[in-house]
């Protein structure tokens, strides 16, 4: 039953707790059970606060009892990333550089929200340095490994993350993502993932990698990320990027379907190979949502020019990051890491503003292909999970994580709001994701496509969950 209760979404639990038949601490032992009995081997949580939460799962049922809930995830077990600030826990970000023993006074704005509505915070989940590439490993945490495979990635940035959400370690979860960190990890774990547009949920501080990251919701089910997402997205006077808060419920809607929902399918995104299996998975997924009404058609967007364009702003992050800390501390820090450092340090003011204009253009042709199109599907990954603890796969034609990831990084540059959904399991039993991204700001549409195609392929655990 603990289970079972573990992996309840949270529009499910809080069902539960209205009605009387499942309280907060019931569910937050449960996802407390399952990280006791999985973490050691996976490394999904860096920062564990058992006796915090049992404490806030004790409140919120209190309140319960007393029929006044706290906000809307009142008693729901959640995660957050460990790039983001958390009052009276540590934010060490992957880094032996960053001082434990120093005043955690403040939250991010998201665990601010998370908090107010009455979530119970188990603790920080694993991320590489900084959130550097899009596997999670680091000097400080070392390796996160996959519940589908334990000699696999789960991807990263977020993939401790990731990792929470498919085994039941909490309900909600919070990520980033700055070139696929929330999509790639949820891909190669089998979860649902969504960036939503730039802005519509308050960051702060400002992540060193500048405006392409974002901060988002982790789920099982797509309902639970339209929840969380209608908790994240309330304002703060903190992020002078913030869009205006427009009040809504991003759980409403998303029943709607997709019939007549116009679609194009880029199977490549510019001729990148996708292995066989991830490919025939992807086109039948594509073929479901016709299936479901929408009128699906083949095209392919003008992506030239994007891989340099990002690796210069993302090269040029990581310069920025590595900055911030005291030079007699940076041998410390992954070999990696400073390496891309080194390169972002050399670009020229002239090359860094050349691709800040190219962002601009091709921001300007996404927005032009969506006037034809409502949304854009895609693979998440050319592949499945790859070896864990490296960067690359043995087979990529670059050093640099960016190889092995066309298809998320794109959309980073534009701002446009991106998701990823589960759509089946390669011939090694190892999970397949279906982005599916739509014209900026268009939150909703992207949210209401994906429910459309969960309600033909629900979650599925890991095996070892």
């Amino acid at each position: 039953m603990s289970r079972d209760v573990a992996l309840m979404p949270a529009t499910e639990l809080l069902r539960r707790y209205r009605r009387g038949t499942l309280s907060p601490v019931e569910a937050t032992a449960a996802a407390l059970g399952e990280i006791r009995k999985h973490n050691e081997r996976l490394n999904a949580l860096c920062w564990l606060d058992e006796e915090g939460a049992i404490a806030q799962a004790r409140d919120s049922e209190a309140r319960w009892h007393e029929g006044r809930p706290n906000g809307l995830l009142d008693g729901v077990p959640a995660t957050v990333k460990d790039l983001l600030l958390t009052k009276g826990w540590p934010t060490l970000r992957g880094s032996r550089t960053i001082k434990r023993d120093q005043p955690w006074t403040e939250d991010a704005p998201t665990v601010a929200r998370m908090r107010e509505h009455g979530a119970v915070l188990l603790g920080k989940t694993t991320t590489p340095e900084f959130g550097w590439k899009g596997v999670t490993d680091s000097p400080l945490t070392g390796v996160t490994r996959n519940p589908w495979d334990l000699t696999r990635t789960p991807g990263g940035s977020s993939g401790g993350a990731a990792v929470a959400a498919a085994m039941g370690m909490g309900a909600l979860h919070l990520g980033t993502d700055g070139g696929g960190s929330i999509r790639i990890p949820a891909g190669f774990t089998g979860v649902f993932g969504f960036k939503q547009s730039f802005g519509r949920v308050p960051a702060y501080p400002l992540s060193p990698f500048g405006t392409v990251a974002h901060v988002g919701p982790m789920t099982r089910t797509i309902e639970d990320a339209a929840l969380m997402l209608t908790v994240i997205s309330e304002p703060d006077h903190r992020d002078i990027y913030a869009l205006p808060y427009d009040r809504r419920d991003w759980r409403i809607g998303l029943e709607d379907g997709i019939k007549g929902l116009k679609i194009a399918y880029s199977p490549t995104l510019g001729g990148n190979r996708v292995e066989p299996d991830v490919a025939i998975l992807v086109a039948a997924a594509v073929a479901k949502l016709a299936e479901l009404g929408a009128e699906v058609e083949q095209a392919e967007p003008d992506v030239a020019g994007v891989p340099e364009i990002f690796r210069v702003h993302w090269f040029a992050g990581a310069a920025n990051a590595m900055s911030a800390i005291p030079a007699e501390v940076r041998s410390q820090i992954d070999p990696g890491l400073q390496e891309v450092a080194a390169t972002g340090a050399r670009f020229s003011l002239a090359e860094y503003q050349a691709a800040v204009k190219g962002r601009e253009a091709f921001g300007q042709k996404m927005a032009e292909f969506h006037r034809r199109y409502d949304l854009l599907v895609t693979p998440t990954l050319p592949l499945p999970a790859f070896e864990a603890g490296v960067e690359t796969p043995g087979n990529a034609k670059g050093v640099r994580w960016t190889s092995w990831t066309p298809f998320s990084y794109p959309f980073n540059l534009t701002r446009q709001p991106a998701a990823t959904i589960p759509c089946g399991l390669t011939k090694g039993g190892l999970p397949v994701g279906l982005q599916i991204v739509g014209p900026l700001y268009d939150d909703a549409t992207v949210l209401r496509c994906a429910r459309a195609y969960e309600s033909t392929r629900p979650f599925q655990a890991p095996p070892a969950a």
